[in-house]
């Protein structure tokens, strides 16, 4: 045996551990500087501005208004205050970046521009499909071999470059993100934020000082990352699926998209490592085909005209 190969394979497969761990609960972390959260200078910058689109250098309202809101916060004594009861769309989508930022503190964004772009525009066609088009939907493709994907609030989705090595076609690129868009839409890790940040506040801290303590938002973002990458309830990964299955076929996608590459995942064995977290934070994928089965039926058979895209599907080298 090559001494050498031996000795890669040991390193590779630390590698892929380290990071899993990573995703899994280090990004839960708070006490890392709220800077290094930062996705406006991460994953914005380099699928937008490095990339070149023409909505890179313009500010989404949304942008505008949470910038303004941080401009205003940092001429005060005090900053804004955060509603946990009822967060607004800004307060969401300036927690979500933080989340992302977080999240690419663990595994950064591929450096291969022209597959963010690709990305970006998919998942933008397939988000304006969905009931939240006006969110400033942001894409990336992070180093990690694992095979998953992540949403955060505000409309910020990521998906391993192992799971993205799986894909075969746009249609089943579509299907992915379609799922994490309907997280996001539905703001499944969002409310699991509010419920944990209420219940740990207690009905006698609900007071203005304690709800502008910055050191709760800042737990918040190592939860809100640690959600990101551990697991939802069931009923939400079912609606997931639904959801996001239903936004690709209006895009215009072939609608088994998404099954396709759930039944690709469901041949990988529980011992492969690339697998371990999405099975740990997921219902198996047979469970979950059965579930879109049962809910969609023969409603499919309808749509005959839907687009797979294998042929400007991009490849990476």
């Amino acid at each position: 045996m090559n001494p050498n190969s031996t000795l890669s394979n040991i390193m590779s497969t630390h590698k892929r551990r380290l990071i899993s761990t990573l995703l899994a609960s280090a990004l839960g972390l708070a006490s890392l500087q709220t800077a290094a959260f930062d996705i406006k200078g991460a994953l914005k910058d380099a699928v937008e501005k490095e990339i070149g689109q023409q909505t890179g250098n313009q500010a989404t309202p949304a942008d505008s208004n949470a910038d303004s809101a941080k401009s205003s916060s940092a001429t005060t004594s005090e900053p804004a205050a955060f509603n946990w009861k009822n967060p607004s769309t800004t307060e969401e989508i300036s927690l979500g970046r933080e989340i992302a930022g977080n999240l690419l503190g663990a595994a950064p964004l591929v450096k291969d521009a022209a597959l963010q772009k690709y990305v970006n525009s998919v998942g933008r066609w397939v988000a304006s499909q969905s009931e939240r088009p006006e969110l400033p939907w942001r894409f990336g493709v992070i180093e990690s071999d694992d095979l998953n994907a992540f949403a955060a609030p505000g409309g910020y989705i990521m998906l391993t470059k192992g799971l993205y090595k799986k894909l075969q076609n746009e249609a089943q690129l579509a299907g992915v993100l379609g799922h994490e868009i309907a997280h996001v839409v539905k703001k499944h890790q969002l409310k699991v934020l509010q419920k944990q940040q209420l219940l740990s506040m207690g009905a006698g801290l609900l007071s203005d000082k304690y709800a502008k303590d910055n050191a709760l938002v800042s737990k918040a973002i190592g939860s809100g990352a640690e959600i990101s990458a551990r697991s939802l309830d069931k009923s939400a990964e079912y609606e997931a699926d639904r959801l996001g299955l239903s936004y690709a076929t209006r895009a215009g996608y072939d609608p088994y998209g998404l099954t396709d590459v759930l039944q690709t995942l469901g041949q990988s064995s529980s011992s492969d490592a690339s697998v371990a977290l999405l099975f740990k934070t997921h219902p198996h994928p047979d469970e979950r085909l059965t579930a879109l089965s049962e809910s969609v039926g023969t409603q499919l058979d309808k749509v005959t005209n839907g687009k797979t895209l294998e042929n400007r599907f991009y490849l990476l080298p």
